[in-house]
């Protein structure tokens, strides 16, 4: 009987808070597109940046569409233990993410890092909003070169759009809405008024 009690202990103790903070499992490969892409008929340059209103950069929709996992749910999300680093580079390869600059017609900046960082690789859907690791959810989001590395548009839409709905998502938004929208325009997320982007 002691043993059968300490055995109930255990599985209470288990099934308890501590538990729930283990990372969630989710499937890194698992991708649902938005829109079918034919990346074996796309040639270098064939896709093509739109603008938005304040000029900032938006990935055309043939090529970019965006991509979701369906494991990574709103529950995933609100997980305190779950990590992007789960997906990232599973699914697609940083050199298979590389040829996406191609067909933008994008050459990959050199020393691309720290300050000088002018281009970034991003997730349109970014994973932390259940967006897949695939290449429908790929593009080389550039500059503008003339401000600190902290304007660039990769790094507002990381500070000014992805944080802001992240945070939206944990406190019960609808996820599924959250990302079409943003797949969308992402620029339509920016939270604080900005004068019509500077490129260069």
């Amino acid at each position: 009987m002691k043993f059968a009690a300490i055995a109930a202990l255990a599985v209470a103790l288990f099934a308890g808070p501590a538990f729930a903070q283990q990372a969630p499992q989710i499937d890194p490969k698992a991708s649902v597109p938005l829109a079918p892409v034919d990346f074996a008929s796309l040639k270098p340059g064939d896709c093509h940046l739109r603008y938005a209103a304040n000029g900032m950069s938006l990935p055309d929709p043939h090529c970019t569409p965006g991509a979701i996992n369906p494991t990574i749910t709103a529950d995933v999300l609100k997980n305190p233990a779950f990590r992007t680093g789960q997906e990232r580079d599973l699914l697609t390869s940083a050199a298979q993410k590389r040829r996406v600059y191609a067909l933008y017609g994008i050459t990959p900046p050199a020393n691309n890092r720290g300050p000088n960082q002018t281009c970034e690789l991003d997730h349109l859907i970014s994973i932390g909003l259940g967006g897949s690791d695939a290449l429908e959810n790929v593009w080389p989001e550039c500059g503008p070169s003339n401000v600190p590395v902290g304007q660039r548009e990769f790094k507002i839409k990381d500070a000014h759009a992805e944080l802001s709905l992240m945070r939206q998502v944990k406190a019960g938004a609808d996820l599924r809405t959250i990302q079409m929208q943003i797949a969308k325009d992402w620029t339509q997320f920016i939270v604080e008024p900005t004068a019509k982007h500077p490129r260069g």
